[in-house]
């Protein structure tokens, strides 16, 4: 699969993971999937957790980041690019995504 995270975005992730307990031990992953919603049929949903199921996911090390992401959600997001954006207009995570071929006014959803 390819994926990209950018540097700002890997940047926040390992900042956010930094500031969480985690156990010595224990695997947090950046999740991306995709899911049914929104005004355009389709939404990127992006969570950090320790589930990995190996029969349904496929975990990858993307910019330093533990990534996983599920069978179907993968069929939807090739080629897209993690973005963390903190400026006046913007602030969070953003997926941009080839696959979307129209997208909902406030970018939220998108339809393939």
């Amino acid at each position: 699969m390819k994926l990209t995270i950018t540097d700002r975005a890997a940047s926040e992730v390992k900042r956010i993971l930094a500031e969480q307990e985690i156990k010595e031990n224990e695997k947090v992953y950046l999740r991306l999937r995709v899911v049914g919603g929104g005004c355009s049929g389709y939404q990127h949903k992006l969570d950090l957790g320790p589930d990995f199921n190996e029969k349904s996911d496929t975990a990858y090390v993307i910019n330093g980041v533990d990534v996983v992401v599920d069978k179907r959600s993968a069929l939807y997001t090739e080629g897209a690019t993690i973005d963390y954006h903190d400026d006046l207009n913007k602030r969070g995570f953003s997926v941009s995504n080839p696959a979307a071929r129209s997208t909902c006014g406030c970018g939220s959803s998108f339809s393939v």
